[in-house]
């Protein structure tokens, strides 16, 4: 075999050809994004985690502050058929509010709030629902994120029986898509699903409506029409 030949079968043998080059730049680019797009829903469920475990633990000490204070069921505040916030029942310090109880002011990114309720009538029963909202702190407002009242009444029409009107029109931004929700009559929890893609003032919950078919609910509204700033609702049956 001469020189030239075996020049010419050395040069063939060298390296990757341009379109082999893309080829694997392109291979790794898909593989690359869907390593990113896997690594931020990551990211994503081990905050959600975290807040959960977080939430929880500040629930039970809510709970116990709630206890430590105290109240009176037989107040004329109370009745079975609705919720009162907790601070208007008893005047605890705005600090005591916030969590972790053991970091400086700056320091505490989570707030809890509550509704109370009497689980059952007659001034002798001491027992009362509390429902504890767990919410993270809203930017460097020091404000605690309280629930809000808001009107509904369930959608008319058969097949409805998990879609709510909201009623008043400057509230509708008040409730949307993962919204946790407390009847103001029972104080059952319902999830909110979504909005209906038709009509903006209904929402669609988890679950069928229990309650009367024109009530109100409690809700943590978003601050700036942004995301609601509450992670998780709980609710416990206290003797006082």
């Amino acid at each position: 075999m001469n020189s030239n030949k075996v020049m010419s079968l050395i040069h063939r043998q060298k390296g990757f050809s341009l379109t082999e080059v893309m080829l694997a730049v392109g291979t790794l680019a898909i593989g690359m994004s869907f390593i990113g797009g896997t690594f931020l829903v990551a990211v994503h469920l081990s905050t959600v985690a975290t807040e959960r475990t977080i939430a929880a633990v500040a629930a039970d000490e809510a709970f116990a502050k709630i206890q430590l204070y105290g109240l009176n069921p037989a107040s004329s505040l109370f009745a079975v058929n609705r919720q009162v916030k907790f601070t208007d029942t008893n005047s605890i310090p705005p600090e005591e509010f916030a969590y972790p109880s053991t970091k400086s002011n700056a320091d505490k990114q989570y707030y809890w709030s509550a509704l109370c309720r009497p689980a059952y009538s007659g001034s002798a029963n001491r027992i009362v629902q509390v429902t504890v909202f767990i919410s993270r702190k809203i930017g460097s407002d020091s404000g605690i994120p309280a629930p809000a009242q808001v009107p509904v009444s369930i959608a008319a029409g058969a097949g409805n029986e998990n879609k709510l009107t909201i009623n008043q029109a400057f509230q509708q931004s008040f409730i949307n898509s993962g919204s946790k929700i407390a009847a103001n009559q029972t104080g059952r929890i319902y999830r909110v699903v979504e909005r209906d893609a038709a009509t903006q003032n209904i929402i669609i919950l988890d679950r069928a409506w229990q309650e009367a078919v024109t009530d109100s609910v409690w809700v943590i509204p978003p601050a700036g029409g942004g995301k609601s700033p509450c992670i998780a609702v709980y609710q416990k049956e206290i003797r006082f």
